[in-house]
């Protein structure tokens, strides 16, 4: 199932601290814990479950000692290391030496982008350089932007869903009229699609009399969309007529299972005077319009491919989401899919 192959944000770091927090991905319980080391910090993802007796782990708690971080079940108060999850304490029998058998189950993790990452398997094989990474977002990384995170939003939708009201234009004029689009002016540009690995949109224009928080007037707006992951997209949008400000949006996606999901959006700006607290509330009054549309549709799962048990017709503004449909049958996803 090439979905456990793949990085999924499960949850923000700054959530993550030493105690032990429960989270999930793709029904996989999880256990997350933060060790703080000499020259830093660095986050732990484990199976939430115990395998003496199957307790959760995210009810115990992180001890620090003379050998390191474990963390101690709630049950027994067995301690599990840090850096192999091999059992190294029996409080009940102390002169016992736990074999290798005796160990938690590890998850590749990373942090990337205000986010905690994982991997729930790795895969056979090197996979393809955007899916083998938790996905880029160049904005994120350059000190000439500004970033916030905005989320999480829980959606009783699948993530392709999501992922493709994201790549849409041409409903912002009647689900976001007055901030990102008008009926007088629903028209749109589709731009050029390239098919790759991924997908990459250039070129696309659509009027908006609000592209973003802090702006007074319409104009038309340039965008460009990267899709590099099967649950992640990104935008980057500049107004045509000159205007200074820039704005980049990333859509990063959790799937809960497969109708439900769980999302952020991290926020790059440059030459936006709006606060963060300001760029926050924008996001989440955009959303708020797309929730109840994009959860209203049936079925919540993506019609994908020519045999799909319920058919959607297209028209001429939906070419790209019509390639990120292909890019997914390409990929063989299946969760969130019918």
């Amino acid at each position: 199932m090439i979905e456990q192959q793949l990085w999924h944000p499960v949850i923000a770091s700054h959530q993550v601290r030493s105690d032990p927090v429960a989270c999930s991905l793709l029904e996989q319980p999880l256990v997350l814990w933060r060790e703080h080391t000499h020259d830093g910090t660095r986050v732990h993802a484990w199976a939430d479950r115990c395998p003496h007796r199957g307790a959760r782990l995210s009810l115990g708690r992180v001890l620090i000692g003379l050998h390191g971080a474990r963390l101690e079940c709630p049950y027994h108060g067995w301690q599990f290391s840090a850096d192999e999850g091999r059992c190294q304490h029996v409080p009940a029998a102390p002169e016992f030496v736990p074999p290798a058998s005796h160990h938690a189950s590890l998850f590749e993790v990373r942090e990337q982008h205000g986010l905690v990452w994982v991997r729930l398997q790795t895969p056979p094989q090197a996979m393809a350089p955007d899916l083998g990474d938790p996905p880029a977002f160049a904005q994120s990384s350059d000190a000439t932007w500004r970033t916030v995170l905005c989320g999480p939003y829980e959606l009783n939708t699948s993530a392709p869903r999501l992922v493709e009201n994201f790549l849409d234009l041409s409903h912002f004029g009647f689900v976001h009229e007055g901030w990102l689009g008008e009926r007088g002016h629903a028209q749109v540009q589709t731009g050029v699609v390239e098919e790759g690995v991924g997908l990459v949109v250039r070129d696309a224009r659509a009027w908006q009399p609000r592209a973003y928080a802090g702006v007074d007037g319409g104009a038309w707006i340039a965008y460009r969309y990267d899709v590099p992951h099967p649950f992640a997209a990104m935008l980057r949008k500049d107004a045509t007529q000159g205007d200074p400000v820039s704005n980049a949006i990333a859509l990063f996606i959790r799937p809960d299972g497969h109708e439900q999901c769980t999302a952020w959006f991290a926020m790059a700006t440059q030459g936006d005077a709006s606060s963060d607290q300001e760029l926050i509330a924008f996001q989440d009054a955009v959303f708020a319009q797309d929730r109840p549309v994009v959860e209203s549709q049936s079925p919540r799962a993506l019609p994908v491919g020519r045999t799909a048990p319920i058919s959607e017709v297209h028209g001429p503004a939906d070419r790209v989401s019509s390639a990120y449909r292909r890019y997914l049958k390409r990929l063989g996803i299946a969760l969130g899919t019918c």
